[in-house]
């Protein structure tokens, strides 16, 4: 791996190295599996251990990285059975909480969403950057899901969302889903205002399981890439 040097240091260090490490995990600079020795990371990032650690810490937290019994941390490794096993579930639990959304509404409980939905917009014709795009369709998800009243629910969606953070930035990293995300929260919205259970439940399972396609062709493409490096490299 090569790492960059431009580094300062100043208090809010280790967060800046973290974002850094973080964004060179999803597009490979660091590849899955890679393991990360904090004194030979220190040297090319050209940085101290202590804000080091501190990213370190907050990677392992995010489940980006995991601590080796051997010592030092690991790349998580993302791999088929882990997305076609967590969004399988995600899609059963989330679909769930939108039927209850749809069930338990009041009016008044809408207006958070119709609001997100034209942020989201807005944002996306400034072209303002994705990690925005990102955190507000979260948001949508996490004022739909709250309105299903059911805090053990939410809170097992929750703990499902939480593992894999990378898929979430495999997904929104591609046009094509930052482009029809928003649409299939505007078809959600409609069904939950006209109270169909059935329909969100079917929409948020198919939006989720859209999700997991995209993820699964690019860990496909990934492994291809992979292949077809090793393969000149042994030529």
């Amino acid at each position: 791996m090569k790492l960059d040097t431009n580094f300062k240091e100043r208090n809010s260090l280790g967060q800046d190295v973290f974002e850094y490490l973080k964004n060179a995990i999803i597009d490979q600079t660091i590849e899955p599996g890679a393991r990360l020795v904090e004194s030979k990371m220190a040297d090319m990032l050209g940085i101290s251990r202590t804000p080091l650690r501190e990213a370190l810490h907050k990677l392992a937290l995010g489940g980006w990285i995991e601590r080796l019994h051997s010592g030092g941390f690991q790349v998580v490794t993302l791999t088929q059975e882990d997305v076609e096993q967590t969004f399988g579930i995600r899609s059963v639990l989330e679909g769930y909480a939108a039927r209850l959304a749809a069930e338990n509404y009041q009016d008044k409980d809408l207006i958070p969403l119709e609001k997100n939905i034209k942020e989201y917009d807005k944002c996306l014709e400034s072209k303002k950057n994705w990690d925005k795009l990102q955190e507000i369709n979260t948001q949508f998800h996490d004022l739909l899901y709250a309105l299903s009243k059911n805090p053990k629910l939410i809170t097992m969606v929750n703990q499902l969302r939480a593992q894999l953070p990378s898929v979430h930035q495999i997904i929104l990293n591609q046009e094509e889903a930052v482009l029809k995300s928003n649409e299939d929260h505007i078809d959600l919205l409609k069904a939950v205002k006209d109270r169909d259970g059935d329909e969100v439940e079917q929409l948020l399972r198919a939006h989720i399981i859209k999700g997991k396609n995209m993820v699964l062709a690019q860990l496909d493409q990934a492994e291809k890439n992979k292949k077809k490096a090793q393969k000149k490299q042994d030529s």
